[in-house]
């Protein structure tokens, strides 16, 4: 019996191939689904939900896995992955990712 594609087992295998035998990302995907799927690892790897994040702190976690940490960062936040207040001074795990844009109100 062969795997389908779109089961588990083979996302985790997708994901798995995007990294490299050090643990780095080999490239940023292109393709929609497999760069979801890799926003959705690396929010559960890298990120604590119910936890507030400084930008250095984000930026610090994405570095260990990419050097192109901005571009992590961006696609995290519009996918909805991440949240970040309007200010741009605080980022929380998203618990359902989607959300357009990705703002959450700024805290006072």
């Amino acid at each position: 019996m062969t795997s389908h594609p779109s089961r588990p087992a083979a996302d985790s295998r997708s994901v798995a191939d995007l990294f490299s035998a050090d643990g780095r990302l080999k490239a940023i995907p292109r393709r929609p689904a497999r760069r979801e799927a890799l926003l959705a690892h690396l929010t559960a790897t890298l990120f604590e939900d119910g936890r507030d994040y400084r930008e250095p702190e984000i930026n610090e976690a994405l570095l260990t896995v990419h050097e192109d940490f901005s571009a992590l960062r961006r696609h995290l936040v519009i996918g909805g992955f991440l949240a970040r207040t309007k200010d741009g001074s605080a980022y929380r795990r998203q618990q359902q990712p989607g959300s357009p844009g990705g703002a959450i109100p700024a805290v006072a």
